[in-house]
């Protein structure tokens, strides 16, 4: 049988990479790709690949341990130092600093905030027949909650979209560095200024544990906020999205979900898992040289995981091309596995469940705007999003 790993990451696979994951999985669960760059990656394709691979330490996330000569923090930028990028002790301590932020009871307290925000952005959506539901909606509830939690002015909100964007899509290096600087200055100074007059947010805190001593240095310090605003957004602007296409692409499960409110919980999970927001896992490198799933691996080598394949899998889940709404203990890896299980992801659902529920209540006839087949899927090596999602209010 042919196979498609070639044409892996080409904007025909990103906008139906599903296709390409039923063919290669059963016959190659764990192999070598390229990357748009051209460089040759092992990519974990099958749930248990991809499972065995979030959980084995030999794959590590600190490249620095691997090239120790090539790469330095004089030429990485400074989210690589994130929490993201390291491997314990120094996750552990990164993840200590930053998790009491997202505690159980932190997250329910923001439940009544997220609201708020949710019914302003419907407010503004009210009188309109047709939105750019990603612009009006999908966007702006993360982004606002994420920088009201941080610490970050609304005045300056808007320009992490370009900056997000810049870390997550394939764009020119140019490009690429030209909005990275500016969003270090801009980090830069956001600190300063909290250093000056500390408030009540998570930015002065972790300045704080930075002043405390060697718990947080000031490029840990940058690169914790990076991620936390890019991941903190981008996860739940594609969960908001995704989860809105899917629903309205299954009327039969938008309308169970339409009479069973009470099944949004499960309704989050199971759009987790359909189309989540997140398709690759990050960088991986082999820390040493070894045999795993019948390949041989060297030292070095560079390891992803295709996580939308894995909450694909037929032996791991049911009918997996159909979107069920009441399938029952989904464990999807949507958020990861392991010691870098996703932070955030209490947060994420959160906002999912509320954006969505709050959406269809205030507009139960949503419907999309535009053919399936004119939606164009970002081009990018870690999320899956849509450029642009146009739908119809139908206010009446």
């Amino acid at each position: 049988m042919p196979q498609k790993t070639d044409e892996i990451f080409s904007q025909q696979f990103h906008q139906n990479p599903y296709d390409y994951y039923k063919e290669i999985r059963p016959h190659q669960p764990f192999t070598k790709v390229k990357l748009i760059s051209g460089m040759e990656t092992w990519m974990a394709f099958s749930y248990e690949a991809s499972e065995a691979v979030l959980k084995d330490p030999r794959f590590i996330k600190d490249m620095r341990k691997v090239y120790p000569d090539e790469v330095t923090d004089e030429n990485m930028p400074p989210i690589m130092s994130s929490m993201l990028f390291v491997d314990p002790p120094d996750h552990r301590r990164l993840r200590n600093l930053v998790q009491y932020g997202f505690t159980p009871q932190k997250i329910n307290a923001l439940k009544g905030r997220v609201e708020e925000i949710a019914l302003e952005q419907v407010e503004r959506m009210k009188g309109k027949e047709t939105v750019d539901f990603i612009e009006a909606y999908a966007f702006p509830i993360p982004i606002r909650v994420i920088c009201e939690l941080i610490g970050v002015p609304e005045k300056d909100q808007m320009d992490f979209q370009r900056w997000s964007h810049v870390l997550v899509d394939v764009m020119d290096p140019e490009d690429h560095e030209e909005a990275m600087g500016e969003f270090i200055v801009y980090l830069e100074n956001l600190i300063e200024q909290k250093k000056l007059t500390p408030q009540a947010d998570l930015l002065s805190d972790l300045i704080r544990a930075e002043e405390d001593g060697d718990k947080l240095s000031k490029r840990e310090l940058i690169g914790v906020i990076m991620l936390l605003i890019v991941a903190g957004h981008e996860t739940t602007v594609n969960l908001i999205a995704n989860g809105l296409l899917a629903l309205l692409s299954h009327p039969d499960q938008l309308q169970l979900l339409k009479e069973n409110p009470d099944l949004m919980p499960q309704a989050i999970e199971e759009l987790l898992r359909y189309n989540g927001p997140v398709e690759f896992s990050t960088d991986r490198w082999a820390s040493e040289s070894f045999t795993f799933m019948g390949q041989e691996i060297a030292k070095g080598d560079h390891v992803i995981v295709s996580l939308a394949s894995a909450d694909h899998d037929p032996q791991v889940f049911s009918n997996p091309e159909r979107l069920d709404i009441t399938r029952e203990k989904s464990p999807h890896i949507a958020f990861g596995k392991g010691v870098h299980y996703c932070l955030g992801a209490p947060l994420a659902r959160l906002e999912g469940d509320v954006a969505l529920r709050i959406l269809l209540q205030t507009f139960p006839k949503v419907s999309l705007a535009v053919s399936e087949s004119e939606l164009e899927w970002r081009q990018s090596i870690i999320i899956r999003g849509l450029k642009t999602m146009f739908i119809n209010l139908n206010n009446n």
